[in-house]
């Protein structure tokens, strides 16, 4: 019998994307979702709230494997106090709450992957190249990808293989990264953030979801790994080759970082900052990026 894979944020990007890859490769999928779905031959969808604690119990009693990418989006609002809140407690909570539904019904797991971000490094523009080994940052980035890995310990600690995907900007189809970006840089008004100069560690969604299959897959896979390819992509390179790729070259001004400072608050440090980031733990664990190349990855992701 096919075994199947419990996803929380299953509805999104990420999710549907990945739904379709565990499908082909013979998987059965169960998603978590706040409202009503109705079922369908492969995919089961089960109710869940983790902000009043409740789920179907049952998602969790016929998941062979569970893929955590649940989470508020990073920069879709102002990091209010509130607001920064809400970003960390959707990611923690739904793991407090799988938790204690594994551990009150004495369930176990093939394996627990839980998404991360290599914000773990933090908020700031260095030539570094971190690897999984770097020390985790403390501004707000920092803290709450060790906040969101710290919750899986408690999933580990149950003698379940876990895993943790820090990801960075996914490039997809008008979606992801894109899916913001792509409107403007499609009419003509493409420009750089900042000094431009500030790296954007990326992976094209075919390997994002290539890394999480193969977690589900290769039972030696656990512990953090980072979904980035290892290259020296800055915003200035992307903006420009995204432009290029749309037949233009840039002719707006770059945007002042004091600009996005008072039109984004403390969220700009999002956008104005970025490390180089490894991925070298995951090529030696034999994983094959299909998109390696960002020119080739964006031409895909805009044709």
């Amino acid at each position: 019998m096919a075994a199947t894979v419990l996803l929380t944020g299953g509805t999104g990007f990420i999710g549907e994307y990945l739904t379709n890859i565990l499908l082909a490769n013979g998987f059965l999928v169960s998603v978590l979702s706040r409202s009503s779905r109705n079922n369908t031959d492969h995919i089961t969808y089960y109710k869940w709230n983790p902000d009043e604690d409740y789920i179907d119990e049952e998602a969790i009693t016929s998941a062979d494997y569970v893929i955590h990418l649940a989470g508020e989006g990073i920069v879709e609002k102002r990091w209010t106090a509130k607001r920064k809140k809400a970003i960390l407690e959707s990611r923690v909570k739904p793991i407090e709450l799988i938790y204690s539904v594994l551990q009150k019904k004495n369930k176990s797991l093939k394996a627990f992957v839980s998404a991360s971000a290599v914000g773990i490094y933090g908020a700031e523009t260095s030539d570094e190249i971190c690897t999984e080994n770097t020390p985790p940052a403390n501004d707000f980035l920092g803290t709450t990808c060790q906040k969101w890995e710290g919750a899986v310990t408690k999933i580990e600690s149950l003698g379940i293989r876990t895993a943790k995907i820090r990801t960075g900007i996914v490039l997809g189809r008008n979606e992801g990264f894109l899916k913001k970006l792509l409107p403007g840089f499609k009419m003509g008004f493409g420009t750089i953030l900042g000094t431009g100069k500030q790296f954007l560690p990326w992976i094209h969604i075919e390997d994002l979801c290539g890394i999480y299959l193969k977690t589900i897959q290769d039972e030696e896979l656990n512990g953090p790994y980072n979904a980035t390819v290892l290259d020296k992509t800055t915003n200035e390179t992307l903006s420009k080759t995204l432009a290029n790729l749309l037949g233009y070259s840039i002719w707006l001004p770059k945007v002042p970082a004091f600009v996005l400072k008072i039109v984004l608050g403390e969220m700009s440090i999002a956008v104005l900052t970025g490390k180089r980031v490894s991925s070298e733990k995951i090529k030696g664990a034999g994983f094959h990026f299909q998109f390696e190349d960002l020119k080739t990855a964006l031409s895909n992701c805009v044709s």
